[in-house]
């Protein structure tokens, strides 16, 4: 086959690869959610639930898990020839917290799910990245059976400064989860956008 000059002389694309960590309350479907969208297969670090945790591991309203994340999960998706994402799922209980500060160096910004059902189990993280400037956008991860709400409602109860945005989403979904995550992207280059922007005096 004879090529073009165009494509003969075409430098192949580096990409640009951009960090995106997926956080929320324990059982909210991040392992799920990366998962869904992985083009390689994820990195799990997945234990078993025992009796051991039990007093601290609340399972209401997600009585069928049976495993939790102990450090973390990655993944990678392209979103176009020249954009990797590679995304970090976070441990939900409070005891692993400490692998935060690790996990989020060096992000773009954060993906924070939220269950209708334990919606106080997203607080923590919403605090966490308001309080290091780290953009996130909220995917509400709609459960089967769990009642719907409407998107003001929800913004409403956690409080959500209205540049923040808010997504339904179904973890489960690849369409749902790449457009998730689209959003994240925008949100944070709108953020450093306005950042480098000049103050008017």
């Amino acid at each position: 086959m004879i090529l073009g000059r165009s494509q003969r002389g075409k430098p192949p694309v580096e990409p640009v690869t951009l960090k995106i960590l997926v956080a929320g309350g324990f059982g909210v479907g991040k392992t799920t959610l990366v998962g869904a969208v992985s083009e390689i297969r994820p990195l799990r670090t997945e234990e078993l639930l025992t009796e051991a945790g039990r007093p601290v591991d609340d399972v209401s309203g997600v009585e069928g898990k049976h495993t939790t994340t102990v450090a973390m999960d990655f993944g990678r998706i392209t979103l176009r020839e020249d954009l990797v994402l590679y995304l970090f799922g976070t441990p939900g209980q409070e005891r692993f917290w400490f692998m935060w500060d690790e996990l989020s160096e060096g992000a773009l910004g954060a993906v924070v799910l939220a269950d209708t059902r334990r919606l106080e189990d997203c607080f923590a993280a919403v605090d966490y990245f308001e309080r290091r400037s780290i953009p996130f956008l909220i995917g509400v991860n709609c459960f089967e059976g769990s009642a719907r709400y409407p998107a003001d409602t929800v913004r409403q109860a956690l409080d959500l400064d209205p540049d923040v945005p808010l997504v339904m989403c179904d973890a489960r979904d690849k369409e749902s989860v790449k457009e998730v995550l689209v959003g994240v992207v925008r949100h944070a280059m709108v953020q450093a956008a306005d950042r480098r922007r000049p103050v008017a005096t």
